[in-house]
């Protein structure tokens, strides 16, 4: 009876993601050789991801979304992260991790955290299927959100920005969105919330606020947010690694002993 219990069951790994076999690999019920010359890489990352192939407008949604997120220069934790870790001489694959290692509650955060809002607040409504979203809803729902978040002294997750007043990623996803009339009712909220809380509070919408939105009406779990998010930013971030590795000293100073100021006698937040 004991051995049993260590004895390994050769199928016990479950996956409907891809199948191998002899010279054929099938993802999605798809033959990868046949959608190597057929498909655009976002359209991959959709089937992955969802299951299934999105539709030509689909696709080029979810296009400029990963486009929107690829980088946003020196400035992110993850981004100095990446190359500081690269400074040191590491691989480009200990500092990538360690940048997606940065990703958390305060950094990159804000996409499942407003997925999870918007959908709950689509969902409480009944909303999701329904061909004809009533504009009144729409706008008491965005007041809902207001006076739950920005009346209370908390920040609505996906709004605002530490360098931009007009996030332009944000700014042209949702132009893109209108002028190709697909405006679902998570779109309509996010629309909605942004010009109650601009009016009252000269806030608006970051782009994981629009994103958050756009893979809603995408039907995107909130938990697929992040990685989205690193598909996304992962060119980026390599892009930095490597250009830290070309174009600076190995090990360099991110700072200096002047840059630094020591408190002495602190601990644990006393002085």
């Amino acid at each position: 009876m004991q051995e049993n219990n260590f004895k390994v069951n050769p199928k016990s790994l479950k996956t409907a993601v891809t199948r191998v076999e002899k010279d054929k690999v099938v993802t999605r019920g798809y033959n990868q050789r046949d959608l190597i010359d057929k498909i655009r890489f976002s359209d991959m990352v959709f089937l992955i991801l969802k299951g299934r192939l999105p539709s030509v407008r689909e696709g080029k949604i979810f296009n400029h979304v990963l486009v929107s997120f690829c980088d946003h220069g020196v400035t992110p934790p993850s981004t100095q992260t990446a190359r500081l870790i690269t400074s040191s001489g590491s691989p480009i694959n200990s500092a990538v991790s360690g940048a997606l290692l940065s990703f958390g509650n305060k950094h990159a955060g804000a996409i499942e955290k407003a997925m999870e809002l918007f959908q709950s607040k689509i969902s409480s409504a009944h909303l999701i299927d329904d061909p004809v979203i009533d504009n009144k809803q729409i706008a008491s729902l965005a007041i809902e959100i207001y006076n739950e978040y920005i009346v209370k002294g908390r920040k609505v997750p996906g709004f605002g920005h530490r360098y931009h007043e007009v996030d332009p990623r944000a700014d042209k996803l949702m132009e893109i969105i209108v002028n190709q009339g697909y405006v679902g009712p998570h779109v309509k909220l996010v629309l909605a919330l942004q010009d109650l809380v601009y009016k009252k509070k000269q806030i608006r919408l970051n782009v994981d606020g629009a994103n958050a939105a756009i893979l809603s009406d995408l039907g995107f779990d909130p938990e697929l947010g992040l990685g989205v998010f690193m598909i996304g930013r992962l060119p980026g971030l390599i892009a930095h690694c490597h250009e830290e590795r070309m174009d600076e000293k190995e090990f360099r100073r991110f700072c200096d002993l002047d840059d630094v100021e020591y408190v002495v006698g602190r601990y644990n937040g006393i002085y």
